[in-house]
């Protein structure tokens, strides 16, 4: 059973014969349209980290990189709202809802590096060389060659 690929078909193609990726692109585009009204009204620095989710029955849904971001908006959220409404694409907005969402990209944990010290290797050294038990004294010397440097 040979598998023969449908032809190729422009995007512009797709969007206007499928209604489901027509209405997909509709209401992204209606976010877009929405965010950038946001954006003249909120502060420079809360621009890149408040996005617009949807806006239906009077909620307009924020996601928010932090609670910082969250609560920074609920101290504004009347001023907003107020600022909002005389768009006529806002003119039933009642409030302002905040989901927090922080970023997906992890921090790699910071590497701990442990600084040789040739004083902390001569302590170590005399303090093996006054031990009697035999694995602790192994212990300490083992350590002290590390903090020497040799192996």
């Amino acid at each position: 059973m040979a598998f023969y690929p449908l032809d190729a078909r422009r995007p512009t193609d797709l969007v206007r014969t499928n209604i489901t990726l027509r209405n997909l692109y509709a209401q992204a585009r209606s976010i877009e349209r929405l965010q950038s009204l946001v954006e003249t009204q909120l502060e420079p620095a809360a621009r890149e980290h408040c996005k617009v989710a949807s806006f239906a029955d009077g909620v307009l849904r924020f996601v928010v990189s932090s609670s910082h971001w969250a609560t920074r908006l609920r101290y504004q959220q009347k001023r907003l709202v107020r600022q909002l409404q005389a768009y006529k694409e806002f003119a039933t907005l009642t409030k302002i809802h905040c989901k927090v969402h922080p970023p997906l990209v992890k921090k790699a944990p910071p590497v701990r590096t442990m600084r040789r010290s040739a004083v902390a290797a001569e302590h170590l050294q005399e303090t093996a060389e006054q031990v009697t038990d035999a694995t602790l004294r192994a212990a300490l010397e083992k350590l002290a060659r590390h903090h020497s440097g040799v192996q």
